[in-house]
């Protein structure tokens, strides 16, 4: 049987980190908003998305965003294995 070749170092950068880390503690102030719209961020999932954007976009090492369409198709192949 074939064994799983393992990832060598770390996913996230300490930079990213840091980044998502300011980014909840402005979230938890209540100073955090939106790129589009300009609201006030609730959803603590909305937040580390948009910490990990603004990592990116800093140039830190962050894995590539999943596509919508990569979600869905790994979504419908786990549900035809149950």
């Amino acid at each position: 049987m074939p064994t799983k070749k393992k990832s060598s170092g770390k996913k996230y950068s300490s930079g990213a980190g840091k980044k998502v880390e300011k980014v909840m503690r402005e979230k938890k102030r209540g100073t955090l908003k939106s790129g589009g719209s300009g609201k006030k961020v609730t959803s603590r999932k909305q937040a580390v998305a948009i910490g990990l954007s603004e990592a990116r976009k800093a140039g830190a090492k962050v894995p590539k965003k999943k596509s919508a369409a990569t979600k869905s198709s790994a979504k419908k192949s786990s549900s035809r294995k149950n």
